[in-house]
């Protein structure tokens, strides 16, 4: 057990440098991410990416579920669990004048899980929550100017480091709550420049934000319990609208650049807004979530969630977001193990993942709502003598659409993850 114990801290020590650096490097380049905080994460880990995302009536004692912290209690009671994950997204970009490809690879979260007692466990872990990626240019003629280049720069992410503590006060009833921080930068960059006409101004703006500060999210389980090793559990979070310190830097300015007959630059540069982090509040939406879950002890589980996220009341320094809509979640998904402890054959103790799900994103660009559709499947790989996991799956999607002007996505995401498990809280009665 020492030795086990020693494997767990060294992979930690190891692989959270390469998950911070992750955490603060923007990790995608989709032009959707352009407006709000950018392109949002779910909170799921590894095995559920596989389910469509459907998690929060899930009660799974080897595998951790952080969207719905009241399921820590699900822990067996000597067990330690440490899980990590990478990813993958490759996308094909489509509007009526062009198209482009785009790819994302990095690593994306560790959390870890054990009991403190026997009604009470907690977890503690790091997790992405959006990301903003883009560099796109737009050209226009004008008569008085010729062309006109517009461009668009932006980059960051925003992280949650948590800590979440779950109690099951009486049989089959559980409640937690995850505390959490909030941080990370995000920062866009806008420009207008007039390549054909020398005597026109270069005009760059240069907009971030940066955030920090705690919050709280909250959940709860219920489980009936049924015959022949069957159960229902109903699932609901709850993070109530939150407000958020952040400092935002909104820098604009002019520039001209000419050159003498000697060949030397002469020009003239100006200020026209200076705003260099000024402390305010953003004020985050009310998101609720709500979902069941049906099982049947070792060979099928079957889940069904709705989100809903009430972006439209959300302000960042007292200003609504612009292009910005509720947004809501439906997934579902299921789980499904021929024989999990079969001796004889390996492919009946894997375990066969799928799910779909289809979302009202939270962006509102010309009157029309962007919308995501997407089929996933997976498997859990059992280690060797070991309840230890190796999860793996892949996501099949559409997001937006190429009416009205707009741009459509097709993409694939694969998700790695590795789940170890292992007995840490074992009495010893012989030395």
């Amino acid at each position: 057990m020492q030795k086990n114990i020693s494997a767990f801290i060294v992979a930690g020590l190891v692989l959270l440098p390469a998950l911070l650096f992750a955490q603060f490097n923007n990790n995608t380049t989709s032009p959707f991410s352009r407006y709000g905080l950018g392109d949002l994460h779910d909170h799921t880990h590894g095995r559920t990416s596989a389910m469509g995302g459907a998690t929060l009536g899930s009660r799974n004692s080897q595998q951790i579920n952080y969207s719905n912290p009241a399921s820590y209690t699900s822990t067996d009671s000597l067990a330690f669990l440490f899980e990590f994950g990478f990813n993958g997204r490759f996308s094909s970009y489509k509007n009526d004048l062009n198209s482009f490809t785009a790819n994302d690879v990095n690593f994306r979260y560790f959390s870890m899980s054990f009991p403190i007692s026997r009604r009470v466990s907690t977890a503690l872990g790091l997790t992405p929550f959006s990301d903003i990626g883009y560099d796109l240019q737009v050209n226009q003629n004008l008569d008085y100017a010729g062309q006109v280049q517009h461009g668009y720069f932006g980059e960051g992410s925003l992280s949650r480091a948590f800590w979440g503590l779950a109690v099951e006060p009486v049989r089959n009833i559980s409640v937690g709550a995850n505390l959490f921080y909030f941080f990370g930068n995000l920062t866009r960059n806008a420009s207008i420049t007039f390549p054909e006409n020398s005597y026109m101004y270069t005009i760059q703006k240069n907009n971030s934000l940066r955030l920090r500060d705690f919050g709280l999210n909250f959940g709860i389980q219920a489980t009936l319990p049924m015959k022949d090793d069957q159960s229902l559990t109903v699932g609901a979070t709850i993070e109530t609208e939150q407000k958020f310190t952040g400092f935002n830097s909104d820098i604009s300015y002019k520039t001209l650049v000419l050159y003498d007959s000697s060949g030397n630059p002469i020009g003239d540069s100006d200020t026209l807004t200076y705003l260099a982090e000024v402390k305010d509040k953003i004020i985050m939406p009310l998101v609720f979530g709500v979902g069941l879950s049906y099982v049947k002890k070792d060979k099928l589980e079957l889940n069904a969630d709705y989100h809903f996220h009430a972006w439209s009341k959300a302000t960042a320094f007292g200003e609504p977001y612009q292009f910005i809509t509720d947004r809501q979640v439906l997934a579902l998904g299921g789980e499904y193990i021929p024989d999990r402890y079969s001796i004889r054959s390996y492919m009946s103790r894997i375990a066969y993942r799928a799910g779909l799900s289809y979302e009202n994103s939270y962006l509102m660009v010309n009157s029309q709502q962007v919308k995501d559709f997407g089929i996933s499947f997976g498997v859990g790989l059992p280690v060797y003598r070991s309840n230890s996991t190796i999860n793996i799956s892949a996501e099949i999607g559409r997001r937006g659409s190429t009416e009205k002007n707009l741009l459509r996505e097709n993409y694939m995401k694969l998700n790695f993850s590795v789940n170890l498990y292992d007995l840490w809280f074992i009495k010893r009665r012989f030395d």
